[in-house]
């Protein structure tokens, strides 16, 4: 029987390894101490099989992906160290029983290999989330085989459930295991840094640190979602991930180092394997989920279950739904409207009308949701399997008027339309990310092809949102 042995929860910026950061890795000393404490806590457990989850390797939106080649290599030459490189054996038994696993769990997994990484151009190469904690780990000591796999976007419970899934795939093997997740926290904790300033950065960094040292697993998938979009974090999916292997056992979480010397945050923890089992979180997840969905549903909006109903009416049934023939007062009137959809937390679909275009605003719900569902270019049609996960937004939008200057602008009250000849782009207020004037008229600009530094047209809009 395979045995986990260790597990980690390591930063990656390539600053830390001395050869790619000279004299700024310095700067770092707090991280580069916190990791050498953690890589040599794993490596003193001997592992035969280190297993690393990281969110710079190959990411799919419905999937974990794990790599099947036979062997995994890499270097830090794109960050100016082309002599730190890396070549481990894949170990190819661990990554079937993995994949065997995560199916029995329910979550799909994409095993790639180099026919489907050409196809998606996507890499087998290891990345530097992978290569910055093997860095530590090699410098620790340990010597042993590898198991590459990226964080998938699925929903939080079902990388947890994928965490549990792979634990099972170890103790199922005949090898000593262990697993780190590699991420790092906040990108946004000081003016200057990578992704920009958020002032709620700090309050990120500060609850994910206090849970991870009480293993308060669900505060970490209570976070709120508007908090940890606009913390630009890129560690919190392989942290949950991680935390899923540990799901079941009695663990102590040690932190060996925190700080955000270049605007990132940099968390380095081990967790010690206490013995014992404690009652397995998956179940009570999974229905805390059914629970959110449900109450969602009975909280709906007028506007909001018209457009659920109007999309759920397509898939089924193949047709368009007429309009109720009693509707509230809002919806009778005349009005440009969006529909919003997610899944698990991240876009599903957006379509809509800056102008109406249909006798009525219940006419406009209910063909934009059809559109949003099924015709948003950047997405596959919604399946019918999907439905129970989907949440909806409206907003239904007041007349545009024009502006002369960005000062004009709020991203949380207005909306913003650029125009430039027959370009224009749309960007609705108040939207996750979206903090500055500044950033919204350049992705409405983005989404209208306008090029950087063009002449456009501005025009502000308020929308009415409903949930």
């Amino acid at each position: 029987m395979g045995e986990l042995v260790a597990a980690a929860f390591l930063p990656h910026p390539p600053i830390v390894v001395p050869e790619v950061g000279k004299g700024e890795t310095a700067k770092a000393s707090i991280t580069v101490q916190g990791m050498q404490g953690a890589a040599r806590e794993v490596a003193q457990t001997n592992p035969e099989v280190v297993v690393i989850i990281s969110p710079h390797a190959t990411v799919f939106s419905d999937a974990v992906a794990v790599t099947v080649e036979e062997r995994l290599s890499g270097s830090l030459a794109s960050f100016g160290a082309p002599g730190v490189q890396f070549d481990y054996a894949n170990h190819l038994p661990l990554t079937e029983g993995i994949i065997r696993e995560a199916a029995e769990a329910g979550v799909t997994v994409a095993a790639l290999d180099r026919d489907l990484a050409r196809r998606l151009r996507a890499s087998t190469s290891l990345d530097h989330g992978t290569m910055v904690p093997l860095y530590y780990l090699r410098q620790a000591g340990w010597q042993g085989a590898l198991v590459s796999l990226g964080m998938g976007l699925l929903p939080l419970e079902e990388l947890y459930a994928f965490g549990a899934a792979l634990r099972g795939a170890i103790e199922s093997s005949s090898v000593r295991a262990a697993v780190v997740g590699s991420g790092d926290l906040s990108h946004r904790l000081t003016p200057g840094a990578p992704a920009g300033y958020d002032e709620v950065a700090r309050e990120f960094d500060v609850a994910v640190r206090e849970r991870v040292a009480a293993h308060d697993v669900p505060g970490l998938l209570d976070l709120p979602g508007d908090l940890v979009e606009r913390a630009g974090e890129c560690g919190l999916r392989p942290l949950i991930m991680l935390l899923g292997v540990l799901d079941g056992l009695a663990v102590e979480p040690v932190v060996h180092s925190y700080e955000g010397p270049f605007g990132v945050g940099y968390l380095a923890v081990s967790y010690r394997v206490q013995g014992g089992a404690v009652q397995s979180l998956v179940p009570q997840l999974f229905d805390r989920r059914r629970q959110w969905l449900a109450d969602i549903r009975k909280a709906e909006s007028a506007p909001v279950r018209l457009a659920r109903q109007s999309l759920e009416t397509y898939v089924r049934e193949g047709r368009e739904m007429a309009v109720p023939v009693e509707v509230p007062p809002e919806l009778r009137g005349r009005a440009g409207v969006f529909v919003s959809i997610k899944k698990h937390g991240q876009l599903r679909g957006c379509i809509g009308t800056t102008q109406p275009t249909t006798a009525s605003i219940a006419n406009e719900i209910i063909r934009n949701a059809v559109q949003a569902g099924m015709e948003d270019p950047r997405f596959d049609p919604v399946e019918e399997e999907e439905l129970p996960d989907l949440v909806y937004s409206v907003d239904i939008l007041m007349p545009p008027e024009k502006v002369e200057s960005i000062h004009q602008l709020d991203p949380r009250r207005y909306g913003v339309i650029v125009r430039a000849g027959r370009r224009s782009g749309l960007l609705l207020p108040d939207l996750e990310g979206v903090d500055t004037a500044a950033r919204q008229v350049e992705i409405a600009c983005q989404k209208a092809g306008i090029p950087p530094g063009s002449h456009y047209e501005m025009e502000r809009f308020e929308v009415i949102r409903y949930r």
